[in-house]
């Protein structure tokens, strides 16, 4: 990561910017490297708080009998200075003039009050940022895998497509919000760059079985609805009278198990369901687990082909399920894909903490 001053990363002043704080592996951080860091991550993260704290300046002090008293002194001076040469209207559009000046003074300081109050906060996280930063691009330099301009290039002009400017107004944008466009590029080679460190580290290492991916799919498929197989069942429905008590649930819970234990296949449910007075055999052929409700979608689930389930009490009366057996549902090998990669993106990610901590461990970090 380069060190560049104030002046040469085009951003705001800063004084004693080139002095170091901390050294990684000898390797100097400096303040200005630390300050543009915080100001960015309170950019990044703390935006919508940064603006609201604003706002709440802004207000405070734009109602403050002090701001209402240095307003009505500037009106005063324009209209002494030019009642003898300006016309009514002349002398209006000056103060219309100044009052908008006046209220971006005010947004200005309003902001950089917000700002300078947040950035102790990120103090912290920007240093350590930082630090992983030297360690992951040391550990690059080694292997020879340092992304270089062009990709970094590439990313930010996407980045600035994406907001409908130029790379050169993107910049120009964040160094008005107070940071520089040089943090980002150095956040973006680093982290390119230890992408490649992992890749070439733990590529051999990376392994994703079937298990893993279907149990992936059906995860998502459960949050989403969307069924990766359907089920062949059977229900028997026992009314349950008008007027209900507990012996007439006993006297129907009682038939259900009687019903169960003379259970012989699937092929002999709508037999089961003829021998109870006012029971209701339907073949609901083939369904999909989520049009059935929870908890007896889970029951369903993980019974056997040929399990006929033990009853549950429902609002149309006692009802017993039978699964008479399944099939899977054609995968998207799109979908497939995805699980696979983000499979193996989750133990990329693992094995690349586990790196950094080792690295971070082993390292010669003296503060200044």
């Amino acid at each position: 990561m380069t060190t560049a001053s104030a002046d040469t990363a085009g951003g705001p002043d800063f004084k004693g910017g080139q002095a170091i704080l901390m050294l990684v592996n000898d390797e100097p951080i400096t303040a200005y490297e630390v300050e543009m860091r915080t100001r960015f991550l309170a950019m990044s993260s703390g935006g919508q708080s940064i603006a609201q704290s604003a706002q709440e300046n802004f207000k405070r002090m734009i109602t403050s009998e002090a701001t209402n008293n240095r307003f009505r002194a500037m009106v005063e001076e324009i209209i002494k200075q030019n009642q003898a040469t300006k016309s009514r209207d002349q002398i209006m559009a000056m103060i219309e003039e100044k009052k908008k000046e006046f209220a971006m003074g005010l947004q200005k300081q309003a902001v950089d009050g917000a700002r300078s109050a947040a950035l102790p906060k990120y103090k912290k996280d920007a240093q350590e940022e930082l630090i992983e930063e030297k360690l992951k691009l040391q550990e690059a330099r080694k292997l020879g895998v340092i992304v270089g301009d062009d990709e970094v290039d590439r990313v930010i002009k996407g980045i600035a497509e994406k907001n409908k400017v130029t790379p050169a107004q993107f910049a120009q944008n964040l160094k008005n919000m107070g940071s520089d466009v040089s943090v980002m590029r150095a956040r973006f080679q680093a982290g390119f760059s230890w992408r490649e460190v992992v890749r070439r580290k733990f590529a051999g290492q990376i392994s994703v079985n079937q298990r893993d991916v279907d149990k992936l799919l059906q995860q998502s498929a459960s949050k989403t609805n969307d069924d990766l197989l359907e089920l062949q069942v059977q229900k028997i429905t026992l009314p349950l009278p008008a007027k209900l008590d507990q012996a007439a649930l006993a006297q129907r819970l009682a038939d259900s198990d009687a019903l169960r234990r003379k259970f012989g296949g699937c092929k002999t449910t709508g037999q089961l369901a003829t021998s109870l007075p006012g029971a209701k055999f339907e073949d609901l052929k083939y369904i999909k687990p989520s049009s059935i409700a929870e908890p007896t979608r889970s029951f369903i689930t993980s019974a056997k082909d040929g399990d006929m389930l033990p009853p549950q009490t429902a609002t149309s009366g006692i009802e017993i399920y039978t699964v008479c057996g399944r099939r899977e549902l054609k995968v998207d090998e799109k979908k497939v894909e995805e699980a696979k990669a983000e499979l193996q993106s989750r133990e990329f990610e693992q094995l690349a903490k586990r790196y950094l901590r080792d690295l971070r461990q082993d390292a010669h970090i003296e503060m200044r």
